[in-house]
């Protein structure tokens, strides 16, 4: 991992949520003195891949890949995607079971995002998964290269609207079975940078959710250019609820949470042992 020029770069998705929340850093009403912030646009499961390397400074991922970066990262207790009681949607053309998913195809929008664990800990255990990017689960869905597919971002609310059926709402099933918030995403800054830049890191990370969420229309405006057509009602919406209190600070329930997570993935096999919560405290 390096730094070139003092420029501090910040992975994070073309999703609105993130867009918001990097908001401020792109127009400079939050900084650090002697270092200028830019941004490598990917989408979450390329972003889940790059950080395998380390090379970038800063970085969102799924929360299901951090055991396998965890040697690279520390987990920043701001910017973290938490829904409540909602989250990944498996949606189908057909009105199915849950039941009826077994056995079926699944397109899934990425090997190593936190709804494919989500959906080995909650699913039937002998679906057949197709990988693909998160834009082509819907296509597969309706031309029928998968049964059913799992929808992340804008898609969790505009399934019906999209002429899907919902089948599974794993982010009930995980608020049922663990009464906690799931953790979706986090956003992590690199073990190869000092203590006091890691804390001045999330220190602005911080700084610039508070400012976007402070002024939300002009955030908006920024955040929805990225959005994939989503109209502004549907936009705010999305963005809301994975921008909220628990993206200020995950808390001890965000850390109880992942906690969980992690342990559930260790019973189901997928991974081979719980990470440690290395979280660095945004002030």
């Amino acid at each position: 991992m390096t730094i070139n020029d003092n420029k501090i770069i910040f992975g994070h998705s073309p999703d609105a949520d993130d867009a918001f929340m990097f908001f401020a850093m792109e127009r400079k009403y939050v900084q650090i003195p002697g270092f200028t912030f830019g941004h490598h646009m990917d989408d979450i499961e390329s972003l889940n891949i790059l950080a395998k390397s380390g090379r970038l400074p800063v970085t969102a991922i799924s929360a299901a890949r951090y055991p396998g970066v965890a040697e690279h990262y520390r987990i920043m207790s701001c910017g973290a995607s938490i829904g409540r009681n909602y989250g990944p949607m498996v949606v189908s053309n057909q009105i199915l079971s849950e039941s009826d998913l077994d056995g079926k195809k699944i397109a899934v929008p990425g090997r190593f995002t936190t709804s494919w664990l989500l959906f080995q800990i909650f699913g039937p255990n002998n679906c057949q998964p197709i990988f693909m990017e998160f834009d082509d689960v819907g296509l597969a869905v309706k031309d029928g290269r998968a049964d059913a597919g799992i929808l992340l971002h804008e898609g969790q609310i505009l399934y019906e609207k999209q002429g899907f059926h919902g089948v599974l709402s794993l982010g009930e099933k995980w608020h049922q079975a663990t009464g906690l918030p799931i953790p979706l995403g986090l956003d992590l800054v690199s073990r190869h940078i000092n203590d006091d830049l890691a804390q001045q890191l999330a220190n602005a990370s911080l700084a610039s959710i508070n400012y976007a969420r402070d002024h939300e229309e002009e955030a908006l405006e920024y955040a929805l250019s990225f959005g994939r057509g989503i109209d502004p009602a549907d936009g705010k919406k999305f963005v809301r609820m994975y921008v909220n209190e628990d993206t200020v600070d995950m808390g001890q329930e965000g850390r109880d949470a992942l906690e969980k997570l992690f342990a559930m993935a260790v019973e189901r096999g997928v991974i081979a042992e719980l990470p440690e919560l290395d979280i660095v405290q945004a002030e």
